[in-house]
């Protein structure tokens, strides 16, 4: 494994010069997380599904610890948080400790626009790189396909005579694709003729955005995934909005042909780190529309192979870890053990307002009106959370020994450790003192809470998160908005967690806002509820749901040669 002759070449350069030489043959990676032969089904010789017998035959195999991955508020100069994290489990393994990573699947909309790919960098990534970011094992193709179905099935309902008097203007499911394409963000669909379907207005999500992909993140089994593909609102029926009545995909016979598109889909697909550890990686909602976690049954698949899974949250703690928390060990009775916060000196520096041509260069004064935003993370987890924590400083070369210092100064003063971490440049050798702190802190009991409870009123939840983990001095509902929330409240699904759809660049709903704004109100324009997921989504600040190329898109850099090898992907 690849331990020396280290480079510090590109990601796709140095996954290449393991991948696939000195690649474990998937069946030897699944041997080394307790997996049998028996489970794997097969995805060529480097990557596989586990089928979910593996999980029933477990039950008497005592969990191992959950450690989460967070960070601060993302910036340009990044962050590093899927590097660590599979830095982190490969480091847990120097260690003598049997670790497992559980991490989102990639969106191709990314991948192709300016955000790139999540399969980790440098000497910390899982392979095979390039199918990970790419199509991989088809999950999200199908995702895509099960929500298209069922927009196909609400518009031939409607054109066939409309027995269940479904409202066209008030249809609130949405086509998708995955890809960033802000073309179809808003569109006149069945034109041109009665034999076409009949007009009205429509759009297209990004596939991470699809409430099927949080259901089938949320789901534990073929079972629940069906219940929970059946209770999804795909609009409301003719009437005033007193008398109007939600539809749902079960009235119209579509929750069976769905499970039958995602049944594989939901099985964790099973793959390696470049030091030959197993990883699962499964599902990819977005964190800042959706609540951005891998899926459930990947997270229970890994707790049953590994003493360690690290696994993460997408985005920054107010969004990603808040979702994780609230959501998804809520909803699975998930217990975290651990969790680690990611920040560099440079996204610090620019939450302190320096200049991304100023990132480089020693700057106490920026560096020290940064950190409050990590320190806000830090109270979060905590103080609301209750969750023991450590800050993971991801190591630059140009970071001088006084901005590094300054760093652990104010970690130590906001009650945590921090260590820094060289995974980028020397894999899980580069995290030894971040898995020891992290063992550490997983023998300490922790009296882990939610941040608030959901049988509270919609308002009241949202207003918790706002004020305790915003800083929001309150919140101010838009008129849509409040009428919405009486709506879900008189169909009796009001008892759930909410989602918070909000930029990811602060912790307001304002992405100018940098570091730990104060004095400010968070403003709630619309609210949407996921009957199937099982949350409501609150929309704050302008939140798209399909986002756009960039001017000069990622994937104008990407090509393959005659021999099928890619290059330019990161």
């Amino acid at each position: 494994m690849p331990n020396t002759e280290k480079f510090s070449g590109t990601d796709i350069e140095i996954a290449q010069s393991v991948f696939p030489s000195r690649a474990l043959n998937i069946k030897d990676a699944a041997e080394k997380a307790g997996i049998g032969e028996e489970y794997i089904e097969y995805y060529g010789k480097y990557k596989a599904k586990i089928d979910f017998n593996f999980l029933k035959n477990s039950q008497d195999k005592k969990d191992g610890k959950l450690v989460l991955v967070t960070a601060i508020n993302p910036t340009p100069a990044g962050e590093g948080k899927t590097t660590t994290t599979v830095g982190v489990a490969d480091g847990l393994w120097k260690i003598g400790k049997k670790a497992l990573v559980a991490l989102r699947e990639p969106s191709l909309g990314p991948v192709f626009g300016v955000k790139g790919g999540a399969a980790g960098g440098g000497w910390a990534q899982v392979i095979p790189m390039e199918d990970i970011n790419l199509h991989f094992t088809g999950d999200f193709h199908a995702v895509g396909a099960a929500n298209n179905l069922l927009a196909a099935l609400i518009d031939n309902h409607i054109y066939q005579g409309n027995k269940l008097n479904i409202d066209p203007r008030k249809i609130t499911w949405r086509r998708c694709v995955d890809m960033n394409d802000r073309q179809l963000r808003f569109i006149a669909s069945g034109l041109n003729g009665k034999a076409n379907g009949f007009p009205r207005e429509d759009g297209f999500d990004i596939t991470v955005a699809s409430e099927i992909m949080a259901i089938l993140c949320l789901s534990s089994g073929i079972d629940d995934l069906k219940e929970r593909l059946g209770r999804i609102i795909i609009g409301y029926t003719y009437g005033k909005q007193t008398e109007e009545r939600p539809v749902t995909a079960s009235q119209l016979g579509a929750q069976g042909a769905m499970a039958a598109l995602l049944k594989d889909a939901l099985k964790p697909n099973l793959v390696q780190t470049l030091e030959g550890n197993p990883a699962f990686i499964h599902g990819g909602p977005f964190a800042n529309i959706a609540h951005g976690c891998n899926s459930i049954m990947a997270t229970r698949f890994a707790l049953k192979c590994a003493d360690y899974v690290v696994t993460e949250a997408g985005f920054g703690a107010d969004l990603g870890a808040q979702k994780f928390l609230d959501i998804k060990c809520r909803i699975a009775g998930l217990r975290p053990s651990a969790v680690i916060i990611v920040a560099t000196v440079r996204a610090l520096k620019s939450h302190g307002g320096a200049g991304k041509n100023e990132l480089d260069k020693e700057n106490p004064a920026a560096l020290e009106k940064g950190l409050p935003n990590l320190v806000q993370h830090i109270e979060n987890i905590t103080q609301v959370y209750k969750l023991p924590a450590v800050v993971a400083v991801n190591a630059f070369p140009k970071d001088t020994k006084a901005e590094l210092d300054l760093i652990k100064e104010k970690c130590m003063a906001a009650g945590v450790n921090a260590a820094v971490s060289e995974v980028w440049a020397k894999g899980g050798e580069g995290a030894r003192d971040l898995a020891n702190e992290v063992v550490r802190l997983c023998e300490r009991p922790n009296s882990f809470e939610y941040s608030c409870d959901a049988s509270l009123s919609i308002n009241e939840k949202i207003e918790a998160v706002a004020k305790k983990i915003y800083r929001a001095d309150g919140v101010d509902f838009m008129r849509d908005a409040q009428k919405k929330i009486r709506q879900i409240e008189k169909m009796g699904l009001d008892k759930v967690p909410v989602c918070m759809a909000k930029t990811q660049y602060s912790f307001s709903d304002d992405p100018l806002l940098l570091g730990a704004p104060r004095g400010w109100r968070l403003t709630v324009r619309d609210v949407k509820i996921s009957a199937g997921a099982g949350f409501i989504v609150v929309y704050t600040g302008e939140i798209m749901t399909m986002p756009g190329l960039p001017a000069v898109p990622s994937a104008e850099k990407i090509d393959v040669d005659s021999s099928g090898k890619i290059s330019g992907l990161f």
